[in-house]
């Protein structure tokens, strides 16, 4: 099956060459992990506390599959990497302000550091973008 990057022009990537915010592959969409960057730029971040930082990773997430044709409803599958694992109900408050009835399958892992030692959270997510039921 043939896989497509998912070009979402508002929302800035990585250089070329370092990898695709997402990559369709038949009705399967493969988010890469998301950080709190600015919508327009793959410098600096939004937040520095797990809440706003993980508000933002939604609302980029969101951007996203909204660019492929779904909803955050579409989400089926979510990994999240925390610094401070203690700290997991400021991303649980942010998640409820992006999803409605049941939550995607969840994974939660703390890691000893990020990207850089700003980055708090990152999200990566899996969404099931065909005909469900």
């Amino acid at each position: 099956m043939p896989r497509t990057r998912l070009n979402v022009p508002d929302v800035v990537e990585a250089a070329p060459g370092l990898w695709s915010n997402a990559i369709r592959t038949g009705d399967t969409l493969y988010i890469s992990g998301q950080v709190a960057r600015p919508f327009d730029s793959d410098k600096g971040l939004v937040g520095s506390d797990e809440y706003t930082q993980a508000k933002q990773i939604f609302a980029r997430i969101e951007r996203i599959v909204k660019a492929a044709g779904g909803t955050m409803d579409n989400l089926v599958k979510m990994t999240i990497y925390m610094v401070d694992i203690t700290r997991n109900t400021e991303v649980w408050r942010a998640r409820r302000e992006f999803f409605t009835g049941d939550f995607p399958a969840s994974t939660l892992v703390e890691v000893r550091s990020l990207a850089k030692p700003e980055v708090l959270v990152e999200i990566e997510t899996i969404a099931y973008l065909g005909r469900m039921g």
